[in-house]
């Protein structure tokens, strides 16, 4: 997936590990499909979209074709803190630094747990 976001190499790794076991659990366990809206600098400019389609255990790049569960927005910063847990997703909505669109339920089950653990980005 070319980018210049360092978040793209977070979902290359998710990539890799929707293929494990441990992987295919957590397609099982959410079975939802999100649209991740992911700007350099500033939400809604120049964003790169990805989703990470939990129900066939895949990330691409481009649009969901389709509806998604949930759309997020946020910065390339701001992704990489929500999904490393160093920013707790509730906080980082009520600051607005997450914007979320779709099912409210579909977007709490978007936790960190879902990444794999980070190697050196």
């Amino acid at each position: 997936m070319e980018s210049s976001l360092q978040s793209a190499g977070l979902l290359e790794q998710m990539k890799l590990h929707l293929s494990t076991d441990a992987g295919k659990e957590i397609t099982k366990k959410i079975g939802l499909v999100y649209q991740l809206n992911i700007a350099p600098k500033k939400i809604g400019v120049d964003e790169e979209i990805f989703v990470v389609d939990l129900k066939q255990g895949k990330v691409t790049k481009g649009p969901y074709n389709g509806k998604p569960d949930a759309t997020f927005s946020f910065t390339d910063k701001d992704f990489l803190s929500i999904a490393t847990g160093k920013m707790n997703p509730q906080i980082a909505f009520i600051r607005g630094a997450m914007k979320i669109k779709g099912s409210i339920s579909a977007a709490q089950k978007f936790t960190p747990e879902i990444f794999p653990k980070p190697s050196k980005l």
